[in-house]
């Protein structure tokens, strides 16, 4: 039977046909002309900016498969994983690279994410049998990560330090609150458009049981080895030495500053700089103690980087050409005006609307009208809503564009459904707990 038209395909058509003929109505063609043109520049560039970042965590994620430490932490947490991603094996590299992502994406490591989701929907990839088509478990995945499960959204604090709020970190709370909510919706949705569609054929396990885990044997036969010893030893040292530094900087602040600088924005950040050094340090070191060859393996990985970011530039265009046409036609505004009696109904100020229209669409949009209302009245109600907003969603098509294209999947299947719910769900989480606790 063949298959029906993905929904990506008519809502971006939609979105260009809208575009247009609000520009013909409003005489706004030559704004939309030169928006087309500027959006496709700017995803190309974009594409070229991610291609230092894919190579280094891409890089690191190859010298931590082929040490092994990929499936360590896919056994750590099976039990979970395996109860969402029932297709997926328990020792498979796509299991550990999801679980990476996820992790990343929890602490606002967001240029660490990208390349980790990549890798995931590649090795997902690998286990489907009908190329060009997404699986059960990448809509999952998917649509959780659309979903945003942020613990630190350490840009929107910053942006509201740098404007004069008052408590710049107020928004932390009722971020993780909605963000929780949205990635709930967003596995219940998906988990229920899978359920209402055919079965689906296209996952194959290549490997059932821990047993049959590539590599598995010559894991647990070092296990242990002196260099497993020493790995141990040296990780746990350095672990301990990060932690002491960490703890040492904060008393020493504390010396001169009141007690609640330990919590403080400063404090925040710098936990946030010293993960990224931290976790290479950490793959490095547990890839040269199990005889991995770490320069070799790492430029290997890094190559896949290069290749990623061609790969995904004509679905980022895409993209962002149908976004910066339906803003510079004005089709934007039309949508705020015609939903203003809904967003009155459920408590939204409606110049919070085109926040929430924007962050499915762009991410750099959305950041800038956040910014926008932040620093004209960093202390309101409608500056706390449109942070909560930001620090809880995510850019659903952008997600979608990249990670799909990076595998050339076209047709989507439930993904984009199942993440919309989880963006609604996210939007009106974010009303709702923003007036709890403002």
């Amino acid at each position: 039977m063949e298959d029906k038209p993905a929904a990506i395909n008519v809502i971006w058509l939609g979105m260009i046909l809208i575009a247009t003929v609000t520009a013909a109505y409003k005489g706004t063609m030559d704004q939309v002309t030169k928006a087309s043109f500027d959006a496709a520049k700017a995803a190309v560039t974009l594409a070229i900016n991610l291609i230092g970042p894919m190579a280094l965590w891409l890089g690191l994620m190859r010298v931590a498969e082929d040490g092994g430490l990929l499936r360590f932490m896919a056994r750590c947490l099976k039990p979970v994983m395996v109860r969402l991603f029932p297709d997926v094996p328990p020792g498979h590299p796509a299991m550990s690279a999801m679980i990476m992502n996820m992790a990343a994406n929890a602490l606002g490591l967001g240029n660490a994410a990208t390349p980790m989701g990549i890798k995931a929907m590649k090795e997902l990839d690998r286990l489907s049998t009908r190329k060009g088509t997404a699986t059960n478990a990448m809509c999952l995945f998917l649509a959780i990560n659309t979903s945003s499960v942020t613990l630190l959204p350490l840009g929107v604090i910053t942006v509201r330090a740098a404007a004069g709020a008052t408590h710049p970190a107020a928004i932390l709370l009722p971020s993780i609150l909605a963000t929780t909510i949205s990635t709930l919706v967003a596995v219940m949705a998906a988990k229920f458009f899978e359920g209402r569609q055919a079965p689906f054929h296209g996952q194959e396990v290549v490997f059932e049981s821990s047993d049959q885990i590539p590599g598995q044997e010559e894991l647990s036969t070092s296990q242990g080895s002196p260099s497993r010893v020493s790995m141990g030893l040296t990780a746990k040292l350095f672990v301990w030495a990060a932690i002491a530094a960490f703890v040492l900087a904060s008393i020493a602040r504390l010396v001169h500053h009141p007690p609640g600088a330990l919590f403080s924005l400063e404090v925040i950040n710098n936990i946030s700089s010293w993960l990224i050094p931290v976790l290479i340090c950490l793959f490095l070191i547990f890839g040269f103690f199990r005889g991995i060859p770490v320069y070799e393996s790492m430029t290997e990985g890094a190559k896949e980087g290069f290749e990623t970011a061609v790969k995904i530039i004509p679905y980022m265009v895409a993209i962002f050409v149908a976004i910066g046409m339906l803003r510079a036609s004005g089709a934007m505004d039309l949508f705020i005006k015609f939903l203003a009696p809904v967003t009155g109904f459920i408590g939204m100020p409606p110049e919070a609307l085109a926040m929430a229209l924007m962050r499915p669409l762009s991410g750099s949009g959305a950041f800038g009208i956040m910014s926008d209302i932040v620093s004209r009245a960093p202390d309101s109600f409608l500056s706390y809503l449109v942070s909560v907003m930001q620090g809880s969603t995510e850019t659903t098509f952008y997600v979608l564009a990249v990670y799909f294209g990076s595998v050339g999947i076209r047709q989507t299947r439930h993904a984009l459904p199942a993440a919309l719910c989880a963006d609604v769900a996210g939007i009106l989480a974010s009303v709702w707990i923003s007036r709890l606790f403002y």
